[in-house]
């Protein structure tokens, strides 16, 4: 038996998202169906991390064991040619037993992209969100800082959210302009359900001028998700890396 780890990106607007739904159009269904193809047998799949619906990955990554023998250009081109337009394997490597997507991850990197403009976008309607006016990205900053750090992260969950443990490590909150797009980007040890989505609500008001990055520090002390923002649409997020130890020779990232 043997345990391939995949490189995947994929265009999330028609999945319920990644993980297997009772209805509906699953990325991980999706992948495991191609997969089995190749296989010639029932091949479960298990992702670094779930996204949601409508959110994206330019490096997911994911893993199965397998009886099969193949190449690794074998699986890459015979998985490709089984799945749809909007999903693709970019790698497949044999990694060693231990190996688990999600739970060998060190770290992962969102982005999230805002558009800045009077008049929205036909091209990246499903990539970004439209905002109107400019964003005070200053104040955003400044805002993200005081959420740098290990915290409970309990006021930008989800509700839904199933995680034993609220207890999430920030690492970095990058937040730069290129145009017309603003780039929020996130890394930490792992992410809530709609973390992301809610800490970018939350800086969006800030930087709209309707509360003072202080805020930011007071939504993350009351550990009260209803004290938060809006959350922000799914389409504007992508998963863009997962790191892992060195030892297992590669690490997924996007620039």
């Amino acid at each position: 038996m043997a345990r391939i780890a995949l490189g995947l990106e994929y265009d999330g607007t028609e999945f319920v998202g990644w993980q297997t739904q009772r209805s509906g159009r699953s990325i991980q269904d999706t992948i495991a169906q191609a997969v089995s193809v190749v296989a010639n047998e029932t091949v479960p799949i298990f992702g670094a991390g779930r996204t949601d619906a409508g959110v994206h990955a330019a490096c997911q990554v994911a893993h199965f064991d397998t009886s099969a023998v193949r190449t690794k250009r074998e699986w890459t081109l015979g998985i490709n040619s089984s799945l749809p337009d909007d999903i693709v394997v970019h790698w497949a490597n044999e990694v060693d037993d231990e190996f688990d997507a999600r739970r060998s991850a060190l770290l992962r990197r969102y982005r999230y992209l805002i558009m800045e403009r009077e008049t929205r976008s036909a091209l990246l309607r499903h990539r970004t969100w439209w905002l109107r006016k400019k964003l005070d990205n200053n104040s955003m900053i400044s805002a993200a800082s005081r959420l740098m750090g290990e915290h409970d992260f309990s006021a930008f969950r989800a509700s839904s959210c199933q995680s034993y443990s609220p207890i999430r490590r920030l690492v970095s909150v990058e937040i730069n302009r290129v145009g017309d797009l603003l780039h929020l980007e996130f890394t930490a040890n792992a992410f809530l359900q709609h973390m992301v989505r809610n800490l970018v609500g939350v800086l969006a008001e800030i930087g709209s001028g309707k509360a003072s990055p202080n805020w930011a520090e007071e939504v993350l002390n009351s550990r009260d998700r209803t004290k938060g923002g809006v959350t922000a649409p799914p389409q504007g997020l992508s998963l863009i890396g997962v790191t892992y130890p060195d030892r297992y020779g590669f690490s997924s990232s996007f620039d």
